[in-house]
Parts: structure tokens; sequence; C-alpha cells
């Protein structure tokens, strides 16, 4: 679906008749499944299209809801979609992709220039599924993405050897779970947003995430932002945000 701007462009350059621009902004804002509404104006809205969150729906929901978004959208992008989901998906959308780490189910047949800069760090290899559900969606969404990986605050000197690729982005997404201090040594080193994203990685005394989330949220570093625990996507959504706004501004 176009937005608003590319609309109004093309009836600016004669592409498109004031009638049928007319119809565009007629047409229904959602689409109405019976047991889902898709909403077809949130890009209109707030510049990004709607996205499925598969977890917990039912195999015969899910096609529909994929298939609808596709045809409206032209492109579609799901997260903590399961294999099974994937292969369910696959039979009436042969091209979609999987990707097993993330949970990410998608199609990018619309091609998307990358542009900015935003960095996804994340402190362990066990912290990488969220990190990368992060950093796909901030790349769907136009991102350009660096990763950055392995770099916690037991060993300071492996993110310290990447600062020059930190104070260049945009802003920071910095995953990490046990008691998530990777976020506050990061919020000290650079001038632009960082977005902390605590994990459920730990052990027990870790409760699941919640001294990494209660960690970020009482950092002593200005400019550090917290999302929930294990919100990949959540992280993700905002770094595009912010990473849109910088581009506009430059």
């Amino acid at each position: 679906m176009a937005d608003t701007r590319e609309i109004l462009e093309k009836v600016k350059s004669g592409e498109m008749s004031v009638p049928e621009a007319e119809s565009f902004f007629k047409a229904e804002p959602f689409s109405d499944l019976g047991f889902a509404k898709l909403d077809h104006h949130r890009r209109i809205r707030s510049g990004f299209p709607e996205v499925v969150f598969c977890e917990n729906k039912a195999d015969e929901y899910l096609p529909s809801i994929f298939e609808a978004l596709l045809e409206k959208e032209g492109d579609v992008f799901g997260t903590r979609a399961t294999p099974a989901q994937y292969e369910l998906l696959k039979k009436s959308i042969p091209d979609i992709s999987y990707d097993p780490v993330s949970g990410i189910v998608k199609t990018e047949r619309r091609k998307k220039k990358k542009t900015g800069k935003i960095v996804v760090c994340c402190a362990g290899t066990a912290d990488i599924a969220v990190s990368e559900e992060a950093a796909q969606t901030a790349e769907y969404f136009g991102g350009f993405v660096e990763r950055v990986y392995d770099v916690g605050v037991s060993g300071l000197h492996r993110l310290l050897a990447n600062l020059e690729i930190l104070q260049e982005a945009n802003c920071v997404v910095a995953a990490a779970g046990m008691e998530g201090a990777l976020a506050s040594v990061i919020g000290g080193l650079v001038e632009n947003p960082v977005i902390a994203l605590p994990t459920s990685v730990g052990y027990g005394a870790s409760f699941g995430g919640l001294s990494a989330l209660l960690t970020m949220v009482n950092s002593c570093a200005n400019g550090v932002a917290t999302v929930n625990i294990d919100n990949g996507f959540g992280a993700g959504y905002l770094a595009a945000q912010i990473n849109r706004l910088a581009q506009r501004k430059g």
C-alpha cells in the first residue's frame, strides 16, 4: 500500500488522477476477516505497516492473515514464528523466508534501500536470538544495521575495540541478560540514544530477565531507554524510528 505522500506526489505528477486518489482515500482502513481486523492504514499513520505476532496464533487463522496483508502491503513481516508455522505459511506463500534463530518469517518483494546506521550489540551469544529479532526488524523498516555481538562487560576490551562503530550510529540497541550492565556502559560512551534490551538469559536470581530489566531501567547513564524483556521487535522498531528521524534531519 502506498502512503499518503506517495499518492499526492503521483497526483501532482499526473501519474494518478484525482478520482483515483479519492478512491484510495475512501478505501476501508482495515480488512475484517472475522477473527482479525487488519490495519491497512497503519503505514499512513506511523510510516510502518502492521506486523504479525505469530506466537499462539491458531493454524486456521495465520495463513489468511499473512495472505491479506501481503495482498494489500506487497510484503509481510511476522515475529515469534515456529518452524511448523513457517511450513504452514510456505504452502500458500512459496517465497516466504524464515530465520530459525530470531523466529522471523517474512517476504521482501519490494526493494528497500537501507539507510542511516543502527548498531545492535549483545553481551553474549545467548542473547543473539533476541538481538537478531531487533536487527532484522530495523532492517525490514529500512535501516542499515551493523551487528556487534559478544561484547559483554566481563571482557570490556571487546566492546572498546568497536567504539568507533558505536559512536557513528544514529542509535544503539544494547541487548543483555544476567545483570544487564551493557546498556549503561554503552550509554556512557555515545552521544546518540541507546535502547536497552533486557533478555531472559541468566541463572536463577536473574528471574527470567527481571534483574537485567531493573538494572537497565535504573541506568545511571543518560540517554538510555528500556524496552520489555526479550522484546527485540520493540527495540528494532524504535531504533528504526530514531534512525528515520536522524535521516530527515541529515
